[in-house]
């Protein structure tokens, strides 16, 4: 995002929890990069999938409004590891349909500890958070793959082949990928 590539983004920014994890990369941000008040937003201590019809609409509408003649390229949600992709996903298909079109699910997976999540146990009737967000993306940012040997790293490839056959697979180190793999998906 910090990159030099023609493109303006806004970021809407989910913090679960009661310590804010990425406070200090969006003030660094902010600094570094001169980002206006309304082009970072963070939603804090609430899962950003359960309020999706609060906060995300009115945030999205606000920074089109707020924007309209100097529109963002792109408005990015991070919505945390624990997010249901579902709901984010459907409020651009309702509730924000006029203003925004949904481009694409972006699912980071930490190759480190993807297996170990995917394998969790689980209590009967919950919800595998890992699998339903490999299930929903449209591309894959394998992420941390100098952490893992060649054959960790091919059964981690077929595990997210047999949740979602179609997903395009990015793999990296250190999150390096370039912006335009990112877009237009």
């Amino acid at each position: 995002l910090k990159g030099d590539h023609g493109f303006k983004f806004a970021v809407i920014e989910n913090e679960y929890g009661d310590v804010g994890v990425d406070q200090d990369i969006i003030q660094h941000q902010k600094a570094e990069v001169g980002f206006q008040k309304e082009e970072i937003v963070e939603t804090v201590n609430g899962c950003i999938c359960c309020n999706v019809r609060g906060d995300i609409s009115k945030v999205v509408k606000k920074l089109v409004q707020n924007r309209h003649n100097k529109p963002f390229s792109n408005i990015i949600i991070e919505t945390t590891g624990l997010a249901d992709p579902g709901p984010v996903a459907e409020t651009f298909y309702t509730d924000v349909s006029e203003f925004c079109t949904l481009d694409g699910i972006i699912t980071v997976v930490d190759a480190k500890y993807f297996m170990t999540h995917l394998n969790e146990k689980r209590s009967e009737g919950s919800v595998n958070e890992t699998v339903e967000q490999v299930a929903f993306a449209d591309r894959i940012i394998l992420n941390k793959i100098d952490l893992v040997n060649e054959e960790e790293l091919k059964k981690i490839r077929v595990a997210i082949k047999e949740i979602n056959g179609t997903v395009d697979v990015i793999e990296t180190t250190r999150s390096k990928v370039c912006i335009e793999k990112l877009i237009n998906i």
